[in-house]
């Protein structure tokens, strides 16, 4: 309890006191005939009552949240152009009273859904995008009264502003920006920016009336049934879109690995063909060198191809026959006991001329 409240406590019991005097008056006039000496005593509780009444009526407490506006008989234009600020203030008794606002913030919501706005039922915002399509919008302006405007603010609107002022321009405000996109840039890539330009827009309008915005939420945007549904369907169309390219893209990859799982083979098989090949041309080319360094080697030496037969002979082998007209002739190991026969040569007989 402050101290003008004490005041005017006292105040309103000082006039308890003088009814009580004058009461206590009339009892003593009554039972004794004689008043002369209880005058002063009405009198003192009079004199008292009104000065009390008098410092209560002048006295005023402005608490830290709110201003004080004077509305003054003394003052040309009816009012002081100063605001009251916080702490105990005095005004003239009976000459001038104070209007007291509050500048704390304050939330007006507008909501679809009922009890949850500052109107009952639904009291969302009804706009049309540039496209044609309604949408309702549930908001919230969070607002406070400028602490140096208080007095111009009593002047044009009094109490009046919350219902007259934020609640129209809002409402205003919120289907001028929406009729500016189109119905899907509010609900996905624009709705950033709608917020922006309508925290823009309102806070320009308000601090044009002498009030603070100190935020604006963006709490809900919703459609009509049909257009609720026509978007269901469309999302499900997409989504099933996104699931058949998905598919595909899959089958294409499936495709790709199988190209180059047979691409590596084929290239294997490439590469074994030419090692193949390469190796063959190697072993050509050795055995044909061999050929011609053994063919040099015979051309050197002839007894070399007798001798390398030779070699290759069985090591049991006694008995060797010949072509008659072999000019070879091999002396074979001797073994004990058997003699060893050396073939002569077949006469040649003599042709006869015809």
């Amino acid at each position: 309890m402050n101290v003008a409240s004490v005041v005017q406590f006292l105040a309103a019991l000082s006039w308890l006191v003088v009814v009580g005097s004058v009461v206590f008056v009339g009892m003593a006039i009554a039972r004794r005939g004689k008043w002369g000496g209880l005058v002063p005593l009405v009198i003192g509780a009079v004199v008292l009552a009104v000065v009390l009444n008098a410092v209560a009526a002048g006295i005023v407490f402005i608490q830290p949240d709110e201003r004080g506006v004077v509305i003054s008989a003394l003052q040309p234009q009816g009012y002081r152009a100063d605001v009251l600020t916080p702490g105990l203030r005095w005004v003239v008794p009976f000459f001038e009273t104070v209007q007291l606002y509050s500048i704390s913030r304050q939330t007006y919501t507008m909501s679809g859904v009922s009890g949850e706005g500052a109107v009952a039922g639904n009291d969302s915002v009804r706009a049309r995008t540039k496209d044609g399509q309604e949408v309702f919008i549930d908001a919230s302006v969070i607002y406070a009264v400028d602490p140096t405007r208080v007095v111009t603010l009593h002047i044009q609107w009094q109490g009046r502003f919350e219902d007259n002022v934020v609640r129209p321009l809002s409402r205003g405000i919120i289907r001028d920006v929406a009729s500016q996109y189109g119905v899907e840039e509010i609900v996905s890539s624009k709705r950033v920016e709608l917020e922006a330009t309508i925290t823009q827009q309102l806070t320009d309008k308000l601090g044009a009336n002498d009030l603070i915005l100190v935020d604006y939420i963006l709490r809900d945007i919703h459609f009509t049934d049909e257009y609720a549904a026509a978007v269901e369907q469309k999302q499900i169309a997409e989504q099933q879109a996104q699931q058949a390219f998905f598919v595909v893209e899959q089958r294409k990859q499936e495709a790709e690995q199988a190209r180059q799982v047979a691409q590596g083979t084929a290239d294997s098989v490439v590469i074994a063909a030419k090692g193949s090949a390469e190796a063959r041309l190697i072993q050509a080319q050795a055995e044909a060198t061999a050929l011609r360094q053994i063919g040099d080697a015979l051309k050197d030496n002839p007894d070399l191809l007798q001798y390398t037969y030779v070699q290759k002979l069985a090591p049991d082998v006694q008995v060797m026959l010949v072509p008659s007209n072999s000019p070879y002739l091999f002396q074979l190991p001797s073994v004990p006991g058997t003699t060893t026969v050396s073939p002569t040569p077949t006469p040649t007989l003599p042709t006869t001329p015809r």
